[in-house]
């Protein structure tokens, strides 16, 4: 199997010579570069005039975007890292996202911004967050996070090629190098990959033939590598079995999967690698809260990044990002509750 870094490229690729409306721009996106992270590879070759190298103005980029989206284009952005998605947070949260609204469901905004997020490389304070926290609820956006364990390039090609919305489309660094469906574990886990028909799927995994389900885990994105490294961990460690669920549509979130298995479990973890105040984990936390039963018992806890920058030492990096001992001490505690 290939990486999500090439399933990526590929599916840029396909949507480019599917769609002649799919034009793509970023900066230093042209070949030989390529971009930062090589997502663009090849394109400006195979289609030039579709890929534009823009200056470095992350507002003007998606502002661009948005009016090629307007007269019938489906542009796809590429933010170099997630850290300057604030440079182009007006376009968005201001223009892109409202425009359906203002012109009373005349007009589309069919665009996609991809971004490269996360830590854990040494990049330091500024090119190491997960920013998407800061975009989630924004009316009339979505917000979809890769992963390893379903297909990427569906995922990037039904953002691109079949969602008329905009769309914030987030990769975590560490996944463009992982293998499409590896599972690092030597044991064996169950993973339930989603039905294709969907637009925006999610995966749930827990460990084959365990006995009975104690703890929900949500999590998203490359955290749900270190997820499933812990929850292997609780099963032969501790004899503590979790229930994983991985959206990968952030926002608007779908609470129906995590509280299905929540009346199974009673017990919820949301691990996000984003900081852990007022993040996607609060917002799952607040709809398991409003959709569960009055009278249940649910005992749940948040784990993300420590409130503080990222430190470019790579101890220091460590010691503010979640890790698999974290993510086992968290659990260890909710269980015990």
């Amino acid at each position: 199997m290939g990486t999500v870094l090439q399933a990526l490229n590929e599916a840029m690729h396909e949507a480019m010579a599917r769609d002649e409306r799919v034009l793509f721009l970023g900066e230093d996106v042209l070949d030989p570069y390529g971009g930062a992270f090589k997502v663009a590879k090849g394109l400006s070759t195979r289609f030039p005039g579709r890929v534009l190298t823009t200056p470095i103005s992350e507002a003007a980029i998606t502002g661009i975007a948005t009016g090629l989206a307007l007269r019938g284009m489906r542009p796809v952005v590429e933010i170099m890292f997630g850290d300057f998605l604030s440079l182009a947070f007006d376009q968005l949260l201001n223009h892109a996202c409202k425009y359906r609204w203002m012109y009373h469901d005349q007009v589309r905004v069919p665009m996609v911004v991809r971004t490269p997020m996360g830590g854990r490389r040494g990049y330091g304070p500024t090119h190491s967050q997960c920013t998407e926290k800061h975009l989630l609820g924004i009316p009339g956006l979505r917000v979809v996070a890769a992963n390893a364990l379903c297909d990427p390039k569906e995922l990037l090609l039904d953002a691109i090629l079949a969602d008329d919305e905009p769309t914030l489309f987030v990769e975590h660094k560490l996944l463009y190098l992982s293998r499409l469906g590896e599972v690092r574990q030597v044991g064996r886990l169950e993973i339930t990959r989603p039905n294709s028909s969907l637009l925006y799927p999610l995966v749930s995994v827990r460990v084959a033939g365990a006995p009975r389900a104690d703890v929900t885990i949500a999590t998203y994105g490359y955290m749900a590598d270190l997820v499933l490294d812990a929850i292997w961990r609780l099963a032969m460690e501790e004899e503590v079995f979790a229930e994983v669920i991985v959206p990968t549509r952030l926002s608007p979130l779908d609470a129906a999967p995590i509280l299905s298995s929540l009346q199974r479990t009673g017990r919820l973890l949301t691990v996000e690698e984003g900081t852990v105040s007022v993040g996607w984990g609060s917002e799952v936390l607040s709809l398991v809260a409003e959709g569960t039963p009055k009278g249940s018992h649910l005992v749940a806890r948040r784990l993300g990044a420590r409130d503080l920058p990222i430190p470019s030492s790579r101890p220091l990096e460590n010691a503010v990002l979640p890790s698999v001992q974290d993510i086992f001490d968290a659990t260890m505690r909710l269980v015990a509750q």
